[in-house]
């Protein structure tokens, strides 16, 4: 299947979906705390997509007979990804928590995500934060005009493994537009030169999954939640790119002075 390539409107769309969505991130980040429950966060989250005329693609989206029941993917500690908000989930301090906003504004997606400490966290943990952050932009830093998919991949994995950490091969990175999931498939686990060549006008997410034991996970009873199977922590930091010929631009960054409606407080 060929890999999608925007044109300038298509472009100037996808800029302002993933301002949107990193606005909605960044916001939600701030809100986290010892004490409040996953359920509260992602209701902030569908409040917050919800003032920047945006909607969550996370909610209702489908696979096989299941629909996704929230507006954020929230995972805790040992969670990799697609954690659901609940009520019985209270955040502790030293837990950590990605935070995974994708949302739909205007018919083009915005997908990023960050894992971030709840209060004060383990030097162990710490460092998991700052290997899988520091992979994601080196993975970035490939997203040039002229390499190939598996030379972002390398990247990642390279960096991730010469700290003793794994990547998850389960779930991988991907293109995005006008859907959330395009061509061409980024896997943070690969060979330089292998896979697709890089072109201008490519959006890509890209997305380490970082566990520090196993790469190995399981799917939950929900039929959603992905956790490590050794039960060890894992991180997840993901941008939306664009590819162009004068290098990778990141286009998921908040937005705070624009016009776009952004909340004033959520009292």
């Amino acid at each position: 299947m060929a890999i999608p390539i925007k044109n300038p409107k298509a472009i100037a769309h996808m800029r302002d979906a993933s301002a949107v969505a990193a606005t909605v991130l960044y916001s939600l980040r701030e809100q986290v705390a010892p004490g409040i429950t996953t359920y509260d966060l992602d209701q902030i989250g569908r409040e917050l997509i919800a003032k920047l005329n945006a909607r969550s693609a996370c909610y209702g989206y489908q696979l096989g007979s299941r629909r996704y029941p929230a507006y954020t993917c929230l995972s805790v500690n040992e969670e990799v990804v697609h954690g659901i908000g609940s009520m019985k989930r209270v955040l502790i301090d030293g837990d950590t928590i990605s935070l995974d906003v994708v949302v739909e504004y205007r018919r083009y997606i915005g997908d990023n995500a960050i894992t971030v400490p709840v209060g004060a966290i383990a030097p162990a943990r710490t460092k998991l934060l700052q290997v899988t952050e520091e992979a994601l932009r080196l993975g970035i830093k490939q997203a040039t005009v002229g390499n190939r998919i598996g030379d972002i991949s390398h990247a990642v994995q390279a960096y991730v493994e010469k700290h003793g950490y794994s990547v998850v091969r389960d779930m991988v990175g991907h293109g995005v537009g006008e859907s959330m999931h395009e061509e061409p498939q980024i896997p943070n686990f690969g060979r330089r030169g292998k896979g697709e060549l890089i072109r201008p006008g490519m959006t890509l997410a890209i997305e380490p999954m970082v566990n520090i034991g196993s790469w190995r996970t399981k799917t939950l009873r929900d039929g959603w939640t992905i956790t490590t199977v050794d039960q060890s922590d894992s991180a997840h930091f993901e941008h939306t790119v664009l590819t162009t010929e004068q290098g990778p631009e990141i286009l998921t960054i908040p937005n705070f002075d624009s016009s776009l409606p952004v909340h004033a407080s959520l009292a």
